[in-house]
């Protein structure tokens, strides 16, 4: 890239020095305002959240930040459909309910293709949780830091900069400007590995805690000042990933603009797009990312101007992200290509008989080392009848009493003593024996709270989504028993 970088040097640098903030004109962004086919934002119960995460299952845990008490992000699903993202703070961080519930509110009015957007919020007792759409292909930060099999295209990542720009340009328009710690883990790709900017940073991590990470050499210098962000401190942090984008490295804005005045590109450019973009290319993002990052507000370029600058500069803008990506459409493999088990076969076949069959030739060995209260507890004739009652709803299942199998293993149940996902299994196939797909559906969850990572709870639940005539949701429970299956061998 020597030659490039050569033309590079004999362009016109000196108007870094007196950037000025260019007025953009009033371009419509091509970006849909409404989300397609999502729920307006509702609140949630504990409960719902604590089944859409299987417990809050460690599994399940996609990022946490802080130090003593974390604010985790777990992914889940709701009523085993919509995948979701649930960001949990932690107990302190917002005390009074209703201003937690009015900020939630606030953001959850938004609607954008370019946002995983809002879905909803829980404020029940002391929990303050968030819930947004999941996005399962990464983040910014893992392709352009931690890539594994190629680095990510300049085309794409022409395309990251300008959906953001019209995610925060967006924001602005419905009274939304600023952002918290904007950074590369707050951009995410979507089952088409489209960019999307989470909705997380439209709120604080806590009602008056900081709205930057400590890292003090990317936090703009207003920040650093007062305390306070403003809409031109969400410049500044747009020009720290624009950094990021065309370094491929994560280097502080004062380093990135001693590299631009001392004309040192070969350290500012990804060494591994070599001969991917042109010198106009080049020079125009450079120049885009010096005026972000000016030390005076008044300096830098409004969102706006930001879409502007990026739009004329997309290629291959009829490519879909996910070939750009290499990545499979959706980013999880097709049903037809995975290696089923023999029960998770006979899920999708909806083969009830041989799936009786499976589950009472297995019997209770996936219960090993679940966690019960039996081991706490002294020996009581009470335990000694909770037991018969179980072993009563086996003899009911094995003879296919399904009828006789329900009211003996809800007896079990309920009294709480001992957990089994095992009886949750048998009890949701009785369940759909008995033509009671919905409360099958049910249990194979609970059967998830209790073992996570067990893929026969989603196999069943495939069966029962199935049965209530879902089959792109069952479609989805399959693989992802197929998934935990082939993890496991």
């Amino acid at each position: 890239m020597g030659s490039r970088f050569s033309k590079l040097r004999t362009c016109c640098w000196g108007s870094y020095n007196n950037a000025t903030v260019l007025e953009a004109p009033d371009v419509e962004s091509e970006v849909k305002s409404e989300g397609d086919g999502l729920p307006v934002f509702q609140e949630y119960s504990f409960d719902q959240l604590r089944l859409a995460t299987s417990g809050f299952a460690v599994e399940n845990i996609v990022s946490e930040h802080g130090e003593k008490a974390p604010n985790v992000v777990y992914k889940g699903k709701l009523d085993a459909q919509r995948r979701i993202a649930v960001k949990r703070f932690n107990r302190a961080a917002w005390p009074d309910p209703r201003q937690f519930l009015e900020e939630a509110r606030s953001v959850g009015q938004l609607r954008s293709n370019r946002l995983a957007n809002l879905l909803g919020c829980c404020a029940e007792g002391e929990e303050r949780l968030l819930v947004a759409e999941y996005m399962p292909n990464d983040t910014l930060a893992k392709h352009l830091f931690h890539w594994e099999a190629q680095p990510m295209r300049w085309p794409m990542r022409l395309r990251v900069l300008l959906y953001l720009a019209q995610a925060l340009e967006y924001c602005t328009n419905k009274g939304r400007a600023l952002y918290h710690d904007l950074n590369a883990y707050r951009v995410l790709f979507d089952d088409d590995c489209n960019p999307r900017l989470s909705c997380f940073g439209l709120m604080k991590n806590s009602h008056d805690g900081k709205s930057y990470s400590t890292n003090l050499a990317f936090t703009p210098p207003e920040y650093l000042r007062t305390g306070r962000v403003t809409p031109e401190s969400v410049i500044y942090s747009f020009g720290t990933l624009l950094v990021d984008v065309l370094s491929g490295k994560h280097i502080p804005p004062s380093h990135a603009l001693d590299l631009i005045r001392d004309r040192n590109f070969h350290m500012l450019t990804d060494s591994c797009l070599e001969g991917q973009f042109s010198n106009e290319d080049g020079t125009e993002l450079v120049r885009l990312a010096s005026r972000c990052l000016q030390y005076e507000q008044r300096e830098r370029p409004n969102v706006k101007s930001l879409v502007v600058a990026l739009t004329p500069l997309q290629k291959e803008i009829d490519v879909p992200s996910y070939v750009l990506m290499d990545m499979p459409h959706g980013g999880v493999p097709s049903l037809e290509s995975l290696s089923l088990s023999p029960l998770g076969d006979a899920c999708f076949r909806m083969d009830l008989t041989a799936i009786h069959e499976i589950i009472e030739k297995v019997g209770y060995k996936d219960d090993e080392g679940t966690t019960n209260e039996l081991s706490f507890q002294m020996w009581t004739n009470q335990m000694q009848e909770t037991l018969n009652t179980k072993k009563k709803g086996d003899t009911a299942f094995r003879h296919k009493d399904f009828n006789t199998a329900i009211e003996c293993y809800t007896q079990f149940i309920d009294v709480g003593t001992m957990v089994s996902p095992t009886v949750f299994a048998r009890r949701c196939l009785s369940y759909l024996m008995s033509d009671m797909p919905q409360q099958a559906l049910n249990d194979a969850m609970q059967a998830l709270v209790v073992s996570p990572t067990w893929p026969t709870a989603f196999y069943l639940q495939a069966a029962a989504l199935s049965a209530l005539g879902m089959e792109n949701e069952a479609r989805e429970a399959l693989k992802d028993g197929s998934s935990l299956e082939s993890k496991k061998n």
